[in-house]
């Protein structure tokens, strides 16, 4: 561990004398790569820096204790001591943690698909509560969110909604929320007073950049159609919503809430490049056994990972056992403990497998 940390500080340092480079200042694509290089190490620098200094401290401690003292400060050493290698022992936890194989697609921004699943309308309902609690999320994190498409159900909610949150860390937050959401309750649609069972999907995705995914003209079929609303009917005579399919694949993506053709056509490609990503990273995944099946919050799609239960405001996330008494605080927003907790069973299996190996 020492000596990847010393590596690690050795291009920390490295990367210092490189941004200064006057020809690195002058090159922009450069400047920016090694800008962001340095900001990915820096915290396991700083880490291993307050590190060797308290390792150093410690051996000078120890080193007194060799020395004649008396006995006030003897004690005074001795407590130092405990200090310190208390210190030591949760920084090397810190930096084992750091040093942990980082997802390339932490710092992207995501794509999120959301659907109403079994249940009927109830499900549908429950759909637009989850979009609004993601945005809710979003916005206390600082995000930005885009809708890219919405299909409403009669009652106001949502068959499928698709939207785009932009900001630092977006994916390395947001990645553990794919999966089912059960939501038990008495539902709106319900006179005799009976608590259902229904169920929405959501699948977080990282966005694709072009250079991520490159889509060549003759692999795509465009379709154009007329817009809907609620129930199909029609919103307008111009064929402004767009369908484009990636024929080699059969994946397609659809937009009609845009501006304009060009402006559906150009979110449907934005949607469409990160479901062939998507699909590729997963293929990737699945050759390296047990290794999807062990990472938090990116196992089967269909896998039932949290229930939110309205008559004992409870939600329950079923993957880490963690069990939250505060349902409206998280339908509001307020993800940071599920967030954190799934962070850290996450980075606990990743440490497990790591030793193992």
């Amino acid at each position: 561990m020492l000596d990847r940390l010393q590596a690690l500080a050795d291009r920390y340092d490295k990367l210092s004398e490189l941004l200064c480079d006057p020809d690195v200042v002058g090159d922009t694509a450069r400047l920016r790569s090694y800008s962001k290089e340095q900001s990915g190490l820096e915290e396991a620098y700083r880490a291993y820096l307050e590190y060797k200094t308290v390792v150093e401290q410690l051996t000078g401690a120890k080193a007194m204790l060799e020395e004649k003292l008396d006995d006030e400060m003897r004690d005074m050493v001795k407590l130092e001591i405990e200090e310190l290698v208390a210190r030591k022992a949760e920084l090397e936890d810190r930096v084992r943690i750091l040093l942990l194989p980082k997802d390339p697609n932490d710092g992207k921004n995501v794509i999120v698909e959301i659907r109403g699943a079994a249940g009927g309308e109830e499900a549908n309902l429950f759909a637009a509560e989850l979009y609004r609690m993601y945005a809710k999320y979003a916005d206390s994190q600082g995000w930005r969110t885009e809708l890219l498409e919405a299909n409403v159900s009669d009652l106001g909610g949502f068959k499928e909604v698709i939207f785009t949150i932009q900001g630092a860390d977006a994916f390395r937050k947001m990645k553990y929320e794919s999966g089912a959401h059960r939501v038990q309750r008495v539902p709106e649609t319900e006179s005799g007073g009976r608590i259902h069972t229904s169920t929405s999907t959501v699948v977080v995705m990282p966005e694709a950049a072009e250079l991520d995914i490159e889509i060549s003209d003759k692999d795509i079929r465009v379709d154009t159609f007329c817009s809907s609303g609620a129930g199909g009917q029609s919103v307008n005579t111009t064929k402004s919503a767009v369908r484009v399919t990636h024929v080699p694949t059969g994946i397609m993506a659809t937009c009609q809430d845009g501006k304009s053709q060009n402006d559906n056509k150009a979110k449907a490609l934005q949607v469409l490049r990160a479901r062939i990503m998507d699909v590729k990273q997963q293929e990737e995944e699945a050759k390296v056994s047990g290794e999807r099946r062990e990472k938090i919050g990116t196992g089967d799609r269909s896998e039932r990972i949290r229930t939110y239960n309205f008559p004992q405001s409870r939600v329950t996330d079923h993957r880490i056992g963690l069990t939250l008494h505060k349902l409206d605080a998280v339908l509001n927003g307020d993800m940071n403990e599920i967030v954190h907790t799934l962070t850290l069973a996450e980075q606990a299996a990743v440490l497990e497998r790591e030793n193992m190996g």
